[in-house]
């Protein structure tokens, strides 16, 4: 698949774009796990490891956009990006736009499906 172009449901964002969802994954992947060396070193119940979550969320959804270069929030608004950041170019049809939508619904449902997946195992690890 080509990242210099866009293809309605399939990529949404260049080079640039997909390099600064990379470094979301990244910094959202150093959240967790200073947040799970946290955990382990104070015993942290189960209950309080279930605040992975949100580090976890940040990194996945860095992550699944970037491998499927294609950023959610601009299939929801109905843009992309092949210029440099911010410069956004709207969507031309209807059919493109729900093509769009559907792609970042199902970004959505798998990052959020894997961050739940990762804090289900730190929930279940025996820290004590």
């Amino acid at each position: 698949m080509s990242s210099s172009e866009y293809i309605p449901g399939t990529c949404n964002i260049g080079k640039s774009e997909i390099r600064q969802r990379q470094i979301v994954a990244l910094v959202g992947l150093a959240l967790s796990i200073s947040a799970l060396i946290g955990f382990i070193t104070t015993h942290a119940s189960a209950q309080v490891r279930l605040g992975i979550f949100l580090p976890l969320t940040v990194a996945s959804v860095g992550w699944v956009q970037s491998r499927k270069k294609f950023c959610l929030a601009y299939g929801f608004m109905g843009t992309f990006n092949f210029a440099g950041i911010g410069k956004l170019s709207k969507v031309a049809d209807k059919a493109s736009l729900a093509a769009d939508r559907k792609t970042a619904a199902a970004i959505l449902l798998q990052s959020l499906g894997l961050a739940a997946a990762l804090t289900a195992v730190i929930y279940f690890l025996p820290l004590s």
